[in-house]
């Protein structure tokens, strides 16, 4: 089967495209507006370490208006961007529902915080990796309901327990990725032959 783009709804490309590329992370992102607001988004992902940034698409609002986390990024340009572990797997599932402005999703469903760094919001309590990111730009995608915006990463949090090799810095992480509409967990791992 080969399927026109062109031909297609963009309810049936979004779906299409979320079924073809997996797994897709999650970006558990808080931002400082009227009020803390959290909301996952899963068009998300590394682009380039120099400098270190990452690329996430966020939608508008059904009347047109920005979402919140755009909002407050324009506005405030700086946020923290958590990966998904299970224990937050709820807490992140149940803050992608629109609440209005002046409401935090984090009092809603209790979403418990804590304070890294002084320049920045603050992150899920117990998350195991954040980046602490600045807005930089935006990418225009002439006609998209979308808006892919640039971040630049300018700190990296670690959990002490997750780390494995302090020197290296290597550290193993559990995270809940997006699989077509649904969840999952990548708790298998494939070695690679060796390339002569």
């Amino acid at each position: 089967m080969l399927i026109n783009f062109s031909e297609t709804t963009a309810n049936e490309r979004y779906h299409l495209m979320a079924g073809a590329i997996t797994p897709r992370p999650i970006a558990w992102i808080m931002t400082q507006g009227e009020v803390l607001n959290i909301a996952p988004f899963s068009y998300f992902t590394p682009i380039s370490s120099t400098p270190p940034t990452l690329i996430v698409s966020i939608g508008h609002r059904v009347d047109g208006t920005p979402k919140d986390t755009l909002r407050n990024l324009r506005e405030h340009k700086k946020c923290v961007i958590s990966i998904v572990d299970e224990e937050h797997f709820e807490a992140m599932h149940l803050s992608s529902k629109g609440l209005e402005a002046n409401e935090s999703e984090l009092e809603r469903f209790n979403i418990s915080i804590e304070k890294v760094l002084n320049d920045f919001p603050p992150m899920p309590k117990g998350v195991k990796v954040a980046l602490f990111g600045e807005y930089l730009q935006e990418v225009n995608l002439e006609g998209s309901p979308t808006i892919p915006v640039i971040i630049e990463i300018k700190h990296l949090y670690i959990d002490e327990t997750i780390i494995s090799d302090r020197e290296k810095i290597k550290f193993e992480l559990e995270s809940i990725a997006r699989v077509g509409r649904g969840y999952a967990k990548l708790s298998s791992k494939l070695t690679p032959p060796l390339i002569p």
